[in-house]
């Protein structure tokens, strides 16, 4: 698991994976789970705060890969790079608001 994180953090890892599997694929199932789950406990009148922290959650590991994107992308550099980079911004956005 340390190998994952180290290799997103140098711009090991390549940068197609990193942007559709590891961010929009995984990243987003990872949100779509921890809401769900805070929903869930919404449903069950569980205390507000305990239904904030597990949806929100998810906002490191978020972060982390918009910054790896974004690293690895400044070492790629091109416009699909540039491209990658701002997905990366929107998608953060779009699983911090929703």
């Amino acid at each position: 698991m340390t190998d994952f994180f180290r290799a997103r953090w140098r711009g090991e890892a390549p940068l197609d994976r990193l942007f559709w599997r590891d961010m929009l694929l995984v990243g987003t199932a990872i949100n779509i789970a921890s809401s769900a789950l805070a929903l869930v406990l919404l449903g069950l009148k569980l205390p507000l705060w305990l239904v904030l922290t597990v949806h929100f959650l998810p906002v490191p590991f978020n972060i982390f890969l918009t910054v790896a994107v974004w690293r690895t992308a400044e070492k790629a550099g091109g416009f699909k790079a540039q491209l990658m980079m701002l997905g990366s911004a929107l998608w953060l956005i779009a699983t911090a608001v929703g």
